[in-house]
């Protein structure tokens, strides 16, 4: 028989309890930022079909995409500005990441898309 050390596994738990902490609170930040980005694609999208929708059908349909990924009341306030030859269509709104310990990041986003027309 091989006499053992007494050295306790305690090292590997705290790491490995810091690590899925990291994750737990990456997460949330993580879903900000994916919700962020699906929000500007829908906005790219109808930017580049502006030329045969019209402002009124852009803005419903974007608060409704903002609605559906459970984004503030406030990303359904589309901005839609036309020229003669491109469209600007943006949105802007804060995200609240709840932290521990009561605390709370307010994360902004403002996407613009710019297409031609």
């Amino acid at each position: 028989m091989v006499a053992r050390r007494g050295v306790s596994t305690l090292g590997c738990l705290i790491v490995i309890l810091l690590l899925a902490a990291c994750v737990y609170f990456a997460f949330g930040f993580g879903e900000a930022y994916f919700r962020a980005y699906q929000f500007k694609d829908a906005i790219r999208s109808d930017a580049e079909f502006a030329s045969t929708l019209t402002d009124a059908k852009i803005t419903s349909h974007l608060a409704a995409v903002a609605d559906s990924l459970h984004l503030p009341p406030e990303a359904a306030d589309i901005t839609i500005t036309r020229s003669q030859r491109t469209i600007t269509v943006s949105s802007d709104y804060d995200e609240v990441i709840t932290l521990p310990f009561r605390k709370e990041k307010v994360i902004h986003f403002h996407p613009v898309v710019e297409a031609s027309l």
